[in-house]
């Protein structure tokens, strides 16, 4: 749960521009004040983490949504590096993805992923999914405390 007045600093790791720009839109849409921060590819998204390159003053996320589909480093990979490292592992990992295949929802899990959600098509269909995240993430449970950046 996040306190009263605060902003959930979200991570969208996604390389299509029409799926951030629907996203943005959706989280828009939801009840609970938010900051989406974007990594267009894995490289992009561990530069967060670790606050290199263009992100020398990233927050710690609360929530991440990740694809697993990336250019340069792909969402499998971020996974697993993400839940190896003590400082990140307990930042809690939505994949969001096109892929329903069975052996992708294995891995993801087996890598420690808090939940595996297969993107909808379209605004509607996709703010519904968003909602419900939003009521169980964000409304219901109690996230870990927010440390410092890993550097």
């Amino acid at each position: 749960m996040i306190a009263d007045g605060q902003r959930i600093q979200i991570l969208l790791v996604e390389d299509d521009p029409d799926d951030v720009l629907l996203m943005s839109e959706v989280l828009r849409e939801t009840r609970i004040a938010n900051d989406l921060h974007i990594a267009m590819d894995g490289e992009e998204a561990m530069d967060f983490f670790y606050r290199r390159g263009r992100f020398p003053h990233a927050p710690v996320p609360d929530l991440v949504f990740l694809d697993l589909n990336l250019p340069k480093k792909d969402g499998r990979q971020v996974l697993t590096e993400i839940k190896a490292d003590p400082s990140l592992r307990r930042i809690p990992v939505i994949v969001l993805t096109t892929s329903a295949a069975e052996q992708d929802v294995l891995d993801a899990y087996d890598e420690h992923v808090n939940a595996y959600v297969r993107k909808p098509l379209g605004f509607a269909a996709l703010l519904d999914v968003f909602r419900s995240i939003e009521d169980f993430w964000l409304g219901s449970v109690l996230l870990p405390p927010r440390k410092p950046a890993a550097t």
